[in-house]
């Protein structure tokens, strides 16, 4: 019994933090493209860009809006009402949150 509260215990402060981070999130939903989206504080990023170099891309339109807001988007989102780069990345922005779009990571 000892061994097995002492396996839980160590689990529980090895992983808070990442326990921490999942209750903290915003849940992921779908918008009405069909596109993932999640809402997190400005200095995270969503679930869905879950790789390095996605993370930091994710990152970067949200720390320099003025270079990804003048860059067209290439991927011939204009139709689905993106107006840049920017679009593919962020949805909405509020305060200290951002909602991103999920179109740039898939």
């Amino acid at each position: 019994m000892r061994v097995l509260v002492g396996v839980v215990a160590a689990t529980l402060i090895v992983g808070g933090a990442a326990l921490w981070w999942i209750a903290s999130a915003q849940p992921v939903t779908i918008d009405a493209i069909g596109d993932s989206v999640q809402t997190r504080p400005r200095n995270q990023v969503p679930v869905f860009a879950d790789k390095p170099d996605v993370a930091e891309l994710y990152r970067f339109a949200t720390d320099r809006p003025e270079v990804l807001s003048f860059m067209p988007c290439m991927c011939g989102c204009g139709s689905l009402g993106h107006t840049s780069n920017r679009s593919c990345y962020v949805k909405a922005e509020a305060g200290n949150q951002v909602t991103f779009t999920s179109h740039a990571a898939t």
